[in-house]
């Protein structure tokens, strides 16, 4: 049976390539919203981050998301993000490992 491409994507921190369920999405949205997007279905323009800390708190400092979202990103939803991004952590890594053991 032919072996399915997985789609990759870069992390706009650390610029490191992997494939898209390995990476966080984070959409804003027509609305002018930025917030995290877990399920990846979420319309408008996407930007991801791997599943660290680390790499979010270097996308701020380096301003990458507003880049990547083509939005200026306004300091208070970069706070409301990093509580979101912890809280969405855990999830995530378990979302993770268990599509590694199938």
């Amino acid at each position: 049976m032919k072996q399915r491409k997985v789609p990759l994507r870069k992390c706009v921190a650390c610029q490191e390539m992997m494939p898209k369920k390995e990476l966080i999405r984070i959409v804003k949205t027509p609305e002018d919203e930025v917030l995290i997007d877990l399920t990846g279905k979420k319309s408008g323009r996407g930007a991801y981050l791997c599943g660290k800390v680390s790499c979010f708190k270097l996308a701020q400092k380096n301003k990458s998301l507003d880049r990547a979202l083509k939005h200026h990103v306004k300091p208070e939803i970069y706070a409301q993000l990093a509580e979101d991004f912890i809280s969405v952590e855990d999830e995530f890594l378990a979302v993770k490992e268990s599509s590694v053991d199938e």
